[in-house]
Order: structure tokens, then C-alpha cells, then sequence
């Protein structure tokens, strides 16, 4: 067999082995917004903000299932985690800003403005703002993954997934297919236990906005 081949052969059984092993470390800890106990916080993972400003679709369907936690009485606080890089584009500002536009008192939603991939958004949740306990909120073929890495930073993760913006069929199905990929990039980020791109003091943000709840 070419090495080609077999080089073929051994990246697809990687990449099926750390899907598993996602898979299997968010077993359990997957709910719907109806049914899922209830947690100090929601852990919202960052997406594309369009040009004008706006959160994408996908983004904007991961805030109203935060939003409805909140509006429940499952949550106290919401931390919105995304990239902000690039001083034009910011992600935490734009889901904010959502956010409060309906209805969500300010003082309840935290920024993080260097969660730059779903590890870095996990690791700072509990190093930099202390948060023991969360329900992760993305979509259905994210969730797993998230809830997995969570947990493994020692988060009492839950979560809660969107499938509404399954009509985007083609974008769907690249998330779908990118997560064997990303599984693969989770797994060797928990193997290595890397630092992310920022880590930084404690920020009492979270705590302040459950505590005045």
C-alpha cells in the first residue's frame, strides 16, 4: 500500500478515535434548554459577527438560548466569550450589545475578549473567571466537543445546543465535518495542557454578576 494511502488511513482513524473520545466525555451532560439543571452560568462560545456589526445567524441563535435561560431562572449570569484580535472586530462587544437590545440587564452579561478557539474560551472561563460550575451554549455539532474540553478544565459543564439554523444546510455541514478536525485539535490541546493565547489575573466579573443577581 502507498505511503500516501496508508498516511490517509491513519489521519481518518485519528480523527475518528478523538471524535469518539469527545463524544464520550460529553455523555451525559447534554440537555435542552427546558430540561438542563440549573448553573450559576451560561458559557456562550463565540461566532461570526457579520460586517455591519450584527451577530451571524449562528451566533445570534446560540445568544437567544442564553437569553432564555436567563429569562427561566436557570442561569444568573451569561460570559460571552469570542475574538476580539482585531480592534474592528469584536465579538464579545457585538454579543453584548445583542444581548442587552433584548432585554438582558447589562449587569448580568461578562466579557472575555480573548476566547480565540473553543479551548481558550474553556481554559480562561475557569483560570480567569473562576467559574466552577456553567451550561455551554453553541450549536448541536459543537456541543460536544465544548462541553468535553469544559469539563476537562475541571468546569461542572453542561450544555445546551441550537440546530434552528440547520436551514443554512451547506454551513451546517461544514461544522459537521470541520468537528473530526477539531476533535483531533482538542485532543492534543488537552494532552498538552498549553497555555492560552492569553491568560492574564483573575477577573471578578462573573462573580459580581451572580452575586448581584
Amino acid at each position: 500500500m502507498a505511503v500516501g494511502a496508508l498516511g490517509a488511513i491513519l489521519a481518518v482513524t485519528v480523527a475518528i478515535g478523538c471524535t469518539r473520545w469527545v463524544r464520550s466525555a460529553a455523555d451525559g451532560h447534554i440537555y435542552d434548554a427546558a430540561s438542563v439543571p440549573a448553573a450559576p452560568v451560561a458559557l456562550v462560545l463565540g461566532a461570526q459577527v457579520d460586517p455591519n456589526g450584527q451577530p451571524s445567524a449562528f451566533l445570534a441563535a446560540r445568544l437567544d438560548i442564553a437569553r432564555r435561560l436567563l429569562e427561566t431562572g436557570k442561569i444568573k449570569a451569561i460570559l460571552v466569550s469570542g475574538d476580539h484580535g482585531e480592534w474592528a472586530y469584536d465579538e464579545p462587544g457585538a454579543m453584548r450589545a445583542w444581548l442587552v437590545a433584548r432585554g438582558v440587564p447589562d449587569d448580568r452579561v461578562v466579557q472575555d475578549h480573548a476566547g480565540f478557539d473553543t479551548y481558550d474560551s474553556c481554559v480562561r472561563a475557569r483560570k480567569i473567571f473562576g467559574v466552577q460550575q456553567a451550561i455551554v451554549v453553541t450549536q448541536d455539532f459543537h456541543l460536544p466537543r465544548a462541553v468535553a474540553l469544559c469539563r476537562k478544565q475541571g468546569i461542572e459543564a453542561t450544555g445546551v445546543g441550537d440546530d434552528t439554523v440547520r436551514i443554512y444546510e451547506g454551513l451546517w455541514l461544514r461544522g459537521e465535518i470541520r468537528e473530526y478536525g477539531a476533535a483531533v485539535k482538542a485532543a492534543a490541546d488537552v494532552l498538552t495542557s498549553r497555555d492560552p493565547v492569553f491568560l492574564g489575573p483573575h477577573e471578578t466579573g462573573v462573580e459580581n454578576a451572580v452575586r448581584n443577581s
